[in-house]
């Protein structure tokens, strides 16, 4: 799992019919202190998030598409909780 920053949403007029229900956001993935780590990716929502929030996201093709109870839905990364506070303990110590 990684932490990410929701930095927009992706739009599209056509796409997959599988995904016809579903929204996609676009996702800057941080590390716990909030930098940059990586670049930015497309995430499916299934915790209505939204630009500005911090989220959870599980990466794993199959996992992902678990989490959406659907083995044919072509998604690698669903976005599965909005994370409230990080609170990182015994930094530099």
């Amino acid at each position: 799992m990684t932490i990410g920053m929701v930095t927009g949403t992706y739009v599209a007029t056509q796409k997959n019919e599988r995904l016809y229900d579903k929204k996609v956001l676009i996702v800057q993935p941080i590390t716990p202190d909030g930098k940059h780590s990586g670049r930015e990716v497309l995430a499916v929502d299934v915790v209505d998030a939204g630009v500005g929030d911090k989220v959870l996201l599980l990466s794993e093709g199959t996992a992902a598409r678990q989490i959406l109870i659907d083995e044919k839905i072509p998604v690698h990364t669903v976005i599965v909780g909005v994370v409230d506070d990080i609170d990182l303990v015994n930094q530099g110590a």
